[in-house]
């Protein structure tokens, strides 16, 4: 019976592991995402408390790069069928680089910060927004130029090396529009929505 019980909570909390890590059923629209996972909401609501950034500009740059996967990676390159690493150390939610997020970790001293922890992931994508207005002049609400910032690095971007990449600029475009759905889903029920946690 003892052991029992051991298993069963065991299974409980491998189950409650995986529902925290697994994308939301409904992807496309930002209440269900929220209603699914409520400490996603409260990160995001803390994210744009501390740096100014407009939830659904980051949840669609999220959206972008990784579809809400919290471990996802660049694919794998291959020569002769054989595989030769990744085109880069991107990694987690908000796909971040092992430098950027080094660069990240120093400047805010969230040294325990980890990128498939969505809360780290969705700081950080505040603090790059924050950092893209800052240096560059891109409002927080501009979701098409904060994604080329984000794409293209700051530098990047205040060069413009985005102007070569028709297919970027598409891309961006798409962030645009679905910043501008969510934005519109999540006027109507904010203040609905739980704030996260257990007693929510």
């Amino acid at each position: 019976m003892k052991w029992s019980r051991v298993a069963l909570a065991g299974l409980l909390l491998s189950g409650l592991s995986a529902c925290s890590t697994s994308p939301p059923a409904e992807p496309d629209n930002l209440c269900d995402i929220f209603r699914e996972k409520p400490d996603w909401h409260k990160a995001a609501l803390k994210m744009t408390e501390r740096w100014g950034t407009p939830v659904q500009v980051v949840m669609a740059m999220m959206y972008q790069e990784s579809s809400f996967v919290h471990d996802a990676k660049p694919p794998m390159e291959y020569f002769l069928f054989i595989p030769i690493g990744r085109a880069s150390s991107a990694y987690g939610y908000a796909q971040v680089k092992d430098e950027t997020w080094a660069q990240y970790q120093e400047e805010t001293g969230n040294g325990w910060s980890d990128r498939d922890e969505f809360e780290d992931a969705i700081d950080f994508m505040g603090w790059y927004t924050a950092k893209a207005q800052r240096v560059n002049g891109v409002s927080k609400w501009d979701a098409y130029r904060q994604y080329l910032n984000y794409h293209e690095g700051w530098g990047g971007y205040r060069r413009g090396t985005y102007r070569s990449k028709a297919w970027l600029m598409s891309v961006a475009r798409r962030v645009e529009a679905r910043a501008q759905r969510y934005g519109a889903q999540y006027r109507q029920c904010k203040n609905r929505l739980p704030s996260g946690g257990w007693f929510s």
